[in-house]
């Protein structure tokens, strides 16, 4: 089969497409990516994360890298995204992969191949692997080495990615002032890689950390997929409120997206919270820089940039767009719709942890509730609602929908009229002032995504209807 990277690495159904030979295959095509840049010997690091057999998955990795000579170091523990990432890059390594299918099903997994820069891999790195993946498929040849030998050989060396990763939160964000703030947060790590972080980091002193689901079950247990969207987030809503806490923190079967719940119980969008961390960044601290955002993401950011006299560049969706004009610009935050923001000072990569550190760090400084903090928000940018309609479709009519998709000029969009189609991901139909509706497929899954953004809600549910009569879905 063709291994191809979707918006993030490349993911597969466990068993079916994901398997040990198709993971040796990817793992032989970033050895082969090593050797020939020259950095065989600066270190690959690989990371896992809690789905079913992830652990395993990673030790075929190493055995691969290593047989060819690649200097490996292995994760000794399941480790967020953003955490294996951040290590290869504060231990000076060419590069690493992730065994991770982030937020999809427990059905799932994948591979995420990280750079030296932390971020995800750019589009010209992607189409290198694939090739190499391709050649390796082709030659059959996939040397292995025990890990065993591998490390008598001081090929391999086991590593603990949760120190340094710690230590490097404190120093992007005031830790001891959270611990001191008196705060309860509820934290819902979907059972997955970043079970224990946010207590780790904030609890110990006057504030209280509760957790749910923080142990690993790679099943995923009442929930459509480790995503930390409303409809996967029931337990959170109610607990926040139930025990009287100021906010629940949800992330990802890796950790590298927020899901943000303000102290009603109420989900807050994905686009509020980056708008949210946005203000936080310009108004709160005073920070001034370039703001990164995909063409999902909201028109909020646009706004509070024009307040603030910053740049804003827009990307296709995924990190692997939005990381290297982060880098470029040298931006002070970056964020797509999925959830996953990132900031200066850190890789240019989504980080959850680092996000919810961000919010918790917003409420201490301004003393408000996020309910408070987004009332703030919309007096600066005016009232924004937004949605998105996930639409499984047989991958057969995939060519007939992107047509009458294509072929659609539509003036207006729910009375509003319709000033430019952006075609670079997708269709976005941009609407008179600055909201917009988006149809395009998922880069991962078998799905149509219907986005829009609008005043209120009754406008994007007539913005999602009207765009689904469009698809024929």
């Amino acid at each position: 089969m063709a291994i191809k990277f979707g918006t993030d690495g490349w993911r597969g159904l466990i068993a079916e497409d994901y398997t040990f030979e198709n993971v040796r295959l990817c793992a032989q095509g970033t050895a082969s990516y090593f050797i020939k840049r020259g950095i065989a010997s600066k270190g690959f690091l690989v990371g896992y994360d809690t789905r079913f057999n992830s652990e395993g998955f990673a030790a075929a990795v190493a055995e691969v890298t290593t047989a060819n000579g690649v200097v490996t170091l292995l994760c000794d523990r399941p480790a967020p995204t953003p955490v294996a990432a951040y290590n290869l890059v504060a231990r000076d390594a060419g590069g690493g992969a992730v065994i991770t299918a982030s937020h999809n099903p427990a059905q799932w997994n994948g591979f995420k191949f990280k750079p030296d820069y932390g971020g995800s891999a750019s589009p010209e790195i992607v189409a290198e692997l694939e090739a190499l993946i391709a050649s390796a498929e082709a030659s059959g040849d996939v040397p292995r080495m025990s890990l065993a030998e591998a490390q008598a050989k001081g090929l391999l060396e086991y590593v603990d990615p949760r120190p340094s990763y710690l230590a490097h939160m404190a120093t992007l964000v005031d830790v001891q002032a959270i611990r001191d703030a008196g705060l309860k947060v509820v934290v819902d790590s979907m059972h997955g890689a970043g079970g224990g972080y946010f207590a780790a980091l904030i609890s110990g002193g006057k504030t209280e950390v509760s957790e749910l689901r923080a142990d690993p079950n790679p099943a995923f247990p009442g929930m459509a997929q480790p995503e930390p969207i409303a409809h996967n987030l029931d337990a959170l809503m109610a607990a926040v409120p139930a025990q009287d806490a100021d906010v629940g923190l949800a992330t990802d079967g890796d950790a590298d997206r927020l899901g943000l719940v303000d102290e009603s119980g109420r989900f807050t969008t994905t686009l509020e919270t980056f708008a949210l961390l946005c203000f936080h960044q310009l108004e709160v601290l005073g920070n001034r820089g370039p703001l990164v955002r995909s063409i999902t993401m909201t028109s909020m950011v646009d706004k509070l940039a024009a307040a603030y006299d910053v740049p804003v560049f827009d990307t296709r969706v995924g990190f692997k767009y939005l990381g290297p004009v982060m880098m470029s610009e040298n931006a002070l935050l970056a964020g797509e719709e999925s959830g996953g923001y990132a900031f200066r000072g850190n890789i240019p990569e989504r980080d959850g942890i680092l996000s919810g550190l961000m919010i918790l760090d917003l409420m201490v400084k301004t003393g408000k509730t996020p309910s408070e903090l987004l009332s703030m928000l919309i007096e600066k940018v005016g009232p924004h609602a937004y949605d998105r309609w996930d639409i499984d479709f047989p991958e057969s009519r995939r060519e007939l929908v992107e047509t009458r998709v294509r072929a659609a000029r539509p003036s207006t969009l729910a009375g509003m009229r319709v000033q430019n189609i952006d075609t670079r991901d997708g269709f976005r139909f941009d609407l008179e002032g600055g909201y917009w509706a988006l149809i395009r497929f998922s880069g991962t899954e078998p799905l149509l995504r219907i986005y829009a953004e609008a005043t209120d809600e009754g406008e994007v549910a007539a913005l999602l209807g009207e765009a689904r009569a469009i698809a024929g879905v």
